[in-house]
């Protein structure tokens, strides 16, 4: 049975290293930015993520783009 994807809408997340605990492993903290265009570039949004990143406090670790997606049957 075919099955289409329809693309319904995408995330932006950006992981943050905002230090170290006790035993010294590292923290992160996740901003999500939501609304983005599902047709959106992989390569703009790591663009607009790096500009992001560059103004934040701490150091941008990991840029995931997520994406949501409806399916339903031919």
């Amino acid at each position: 049975m075919p099955v289409n994807a329809i693309p319904v809408s995408a995330r932006l997340q950006l992981r943050l290293n905002t230090g170290f605990d006790e035993d010294l492993n590292p923290l992160f903290r996740t901003r999500s930015y939501s609304n983005v265009k599902p047709s959106a570039d992989n390569e703009d949004l790591y663009e607009l993520a790096t500009e992001i990143g560059s103004l934040q406090v701490h150091t941008l670790s990991t840029v995931r783009r997520v994406d949501e997606y409806e399916l339903e049957e031919e």
